[in-house]
Order: structure tokens, then C-alpha cells, then sequence
């Protein structure tokens, strides 16, 4: 049955081998190499250059592992790493845990292979990933860290990543994504498939600190059972020239419960199409996405849908926009009520900083350019509940460094 099953996906697979996404500029995937340096494995992530540890710290991922719970590392195409680093948590290389077997029942099950020319690529292509489980009852704490590392230039990087929080189990992940300062252009395709289980608890951040030139299309579906919880964060504020995604999650069980919280600037020449979809599907599900999005002269689309299919769901969708230094930013907020009984609502707001705020901030002492950062501050400044305070100082770091280098 297995065998049918892989023949039947590598079809698929293969006549979506020119597929269009459905948003996003189209690529030309042949601009870049699938072939890629082999980088040998490390003992402890101190062994790798001191380039490699700065780069990697920007989008979160520290090399000396402090208050971490796991790591991997993948550098190009090679996982140079990988380790649990407390009991009741597994983290290993997709290839390794595809020659066990049992992660073939998640592998594929909730990305179709044949959605469009990226997903098709990263199963014919697949270079390597990580799967990431918490086994039921553990409580892992301190995040476990993944670092998806492009460093050499013009290659299309190919991952595949699982994440599961069995029953009763709570897990935190954080994804830094980087390429190194001398990678001119790139492209990364990452598929990610989230089961949070009965009871579950699962938080995801990933960071983004891509190189201006990088071509950027994750593809990612989540699924919640039975009382879960699904916290998912997402912050890109570096110059990278295309992003598109738009992860969803479908809350399968009585009172599952999904959270997408993003944060964007796009800079001059960047081109940003990025959303969330979040299906209630259960009884007593709640959802919630809030979006952030500064225009620092790039463009920006801003993406959000809700759907109801049962009575009793509660969900709320928030974009807000600032537009800087020109640009542009097109919010598109959609609900989507099929029975009576839903409670769905959404606010979208898009414009410059109130001239009148600068004005009185001011007054109070602070020049235009402290008052103008205070308010971009503000703006920036989403209270994501759940979080570890360790993921939680990673998010500021970011955003009062993205401050910095947008006035």
C-alpha cells in the first residue's frame, strides 16, 4: 500500500513540475542549481565559523544552545546537525527519520505534492528538513532551535520539516532562516506539516534574515485536535526580493484553538505576499490572526481568511498597515460564515504616522525622528501570549533592530 501510495505522489508530483502558484510572482526555477556542496557533520554547533554563529544568532539560533532544548542545523543541503538535548523530545533529519519509517503516516499528508511548481520540487528534489516531536505528557520547555542556512549562492535550498506535539504535550520551536553575507540571490522552498494532538501545545516562530536577492516560497498546513493549541508567529524584516506564503491550519476538534501572529517591512524592491487561512472546522474553536506591516518602500500583501463551518466558532482577523517611505500595501481580509451560529469579525487599516502624533510626542521633548520611532515601536509591538520569554525577547530584538534601519 505504501508503494502505491509513493508512486501515486511522485506523478502527481511530477506533472506539477511547471504548475503556477496560485499567488505570487511566477520563477523560473531553472535560474537555479538543485545540486549542492556537502558539508560534513559537526560534534557541537561551537565548531562552526565564527560568520556562521553571528548570522545565525540574528534569526534567533544560538550556537552555544543555552536554554535550549534540541537544535538542527541544516547548511544547504547537508543537516550538519542535530540532537535532543532533554527526554521526551525527538530531533532528527527528515532522510534519517524516512528510513525508520513511522514518519511516512505525517510525510506529505496535509501539503498536496501537485500545489504547484514549488511543493512538486521539494518532493522530486528534497535535499533534507527536520522533524521535531514531543512525546505525549512532556513538557518541553526551552525552545528547540532549527537553522536553515543558504550559503552558497544561486542554489534552490529544499526542505521538508515535521513538527508534532503528541497528547498532552507542550513543545516550542523556533526557526531562523539566514544565507551568508556573499549569497547574491537564492531560493528557498520549505514545506512544513504541524500536528498538535489532544491537549497539545505547540508554538512555532520563524524568523526570516534573508540575503536581498533570495526568492522565498514556504508552503505550510497545520492540523489541531481535540483541545490543542497552535501559537504561530512569523517575523520577516530584512530586504529579501519575492516572498510568498500562506500557511493554514484546520482546527479538527472540539475547542482546538489556532493563533497567527506575523510582522513585515518590505523594503525598497521587495515584493511581500504573505497570509494566514485559519478553517474551524469543530465545535468551540477559536482562531485569531493579527498582522503587522510596514512599507519601507517595497510592496506588500497583506492576506487573512477566516472560515466557519460549525455554530459556536469564535474567530477575529486584524491587518494593519503603515506606509513609511512609500510603497505600497493591500490588505485583503476575508471571512467566511457557512451556518448560523458563527462569531467572525475582522479590522484592516492602512496609512502613514499621524502627523498630529509626531506633533505631541514631540511637544513632550523627543525630536521628529525619536517621535517617529516611538510610534513605529508601538506598532510593531504585538503581544503574543504563551510565548517563552526567551522567544518572546528574540521578537524584540527584532523589531527594535528593524526600528533602527527603516528611519
Amino acid at each position: 500500500m505504501h508503494e502505491i501510495d509513493e508512486k501515486e505522489k511522485d506523478r502527481k508530483a511530477r506533472e506539477a513540475k511547471e504548475k503556477k502558484a496560485a499567488y505570487g510572482e511566477d520563477i523560473d526555477l531553472d535560474t537555479y542549481c538543485i545540486t549542492g556542496e556537502c558539508h560534513e557533520p559537526l560534534d557541537t554547533l561551537e565548531q562552526l565559523p565564527e560568520e556562521d554563529k553571528a548570522i545565525m544568532l540574528k534569526a534567533g539560533v544560538d550556537a552555544t544552545e543555552q536554554d535550549r532544548s534540541g537544535s538542527y542545523v541544516q547548511k544547504d543541503i547537508s543537516a550538519v546537525y542535530a540532537t535532543s538535548l532533554m527526554d521526551g523530545l525527538e530531533v532528527l533529519p527528515i532522510k534519517e527519520a524516512l528510513k525508520i519509517g513511522w514518519i511516512n503516516e505525517y510525510y506529505w499528508k496535509l501539503v498536496p505534492v501537485d500545489q504547484d511548481k514549488f511543493t512538486s520540487r521539494a518532493y522530486t528534489d528534497l535535499h533534507n528538513g527536520y522533524v521535531i516531536r514531543s512525546l505525549p505528557g512532556a513538557k518541553v520547555n526551552f525552545p528547540v532551535q532549527a537553522c536553515l542556512y543558504l550559503h552558497q549562492d544561486a542554489l534552490s535550498q529544499n526542505v521538508h520539516n515535521i513538527i508534532i506535539a503528541e497528547e498532552d504535550s507542550e513543545l516550542h520551536v523556533i526557526t531562523g532562516c539566514v544565507s551568508g553575507t556573499h549569497v547574491v540571490k537564492g531560493l528557498h522552498v520549505g514545506i512544513s506539516e504541524f500536528y498538535v494532538k489532544k491537549n497539545a501545545k505547540l508554538s512555532f516562530t520563524m524568523i526570516h534574515h534573508w540575503a536581498q536577492g533570495m526568492i522565498v516560497r514556504p508552503r505550510s498546513v497545520g492540523v489541531v485536535e481535540e483541545g490543542g493549541l497552535f501559537l504561530n508567529n512569523y517575523v520577516s524584516m530584512k530586504p529579501v526580493k519575492s516572498l510568498q506564503m500562506y500557511p493554514a491550519t484546520r482546527l479538527a476538534g472540539r475547542g482546538a484553538v489556532a493563533r497567527f501572529y506575523s510582522l513585515l517591512v518590505g523594503h525598497p524592491g521587495s515584493k511581500l505576499d504573505v497570509g494566514g487561512r485559519i478553517l474551524l472546522n469543530a465545535p468551540e474553536t477559536r482562531a485569531e490572526i493579527i498582522a503587522r506591516a510596514i512599507s519601507n518602500g517595497g510592496t506588500i500583501i497583506s492576506r487573512g481568511h477566516l472560515a466557519g463551518d460549525v455554530p459556536g466558532v469564535k474567530a477575529h482577523l486584524e491587518c494593519r498597515g503603515l506606509i513609511l517611505n512609500g510603497g505600497d500595501i493591500l490588505a485583503i481580509p476575508e471571512l467566511h460564515g457557512k451556518v448560523d451560529g458563527v462569531d467572525m469579525s475582522h479590522e484592516a487599516a492602512v496609512g502613514k504616522i499621524n502627523q498630529d502624533e509626531i506633533l505631541y510626542l514631540m511637544s513632550r521633548g523627543l525630536s521628529e525622528d525619536e517621535a517617529t520611532a516611538t510610534i513605529v515601536r508601538g506598532f510593531m509591538s504585538v503581544d503574543i501570549p504563551g510565548l517563552p520569554p526567551d522567544l518572546k525577547s528574540q521578537i524584540d530584538a527584532a523589531v527594535a533592530q528593524t526600528n533602527q534601519e527603516v528611519l
